[in-house]
């Protein structure tokens, strides 16, 4: 569920083709998200989940599954 989310949101943002966005995929490399663009999905997932990401978190995601795995672990807080 949490990933559907996030695909939609990715998906809608940034005009990204669907079939690209899969647990496994680079958020650089296979979707073209660069930095900046991190920081704004950042602040979009920190208010649609409710969650707050720190930086050092930030720089350890790197794929789509890497933040489904840490708004999984928040929300299970």
């Amino acid at each position: 569920m949490t990933f559907d989310k996030l695909k939609a949101i990715i998906v809608e943002q940034f005009d990204v083709d669907e079939a690209l966005v899969t647990p496994e995929a680079d958020m650089q490399e296979d979707l073209g998200i660069d930095s900046l663009d991190v920081v704004d999905l950042i602040v979009i997932i920190s208010e649609e989940f409710d969650i707050e990401i720190p930086d050092e978190a930030v720089d350890n995601i790197k794929t789509v599954g890497d933040i489904v795995a840490y708004i999984d672990s928040q929300q299970a807080e």
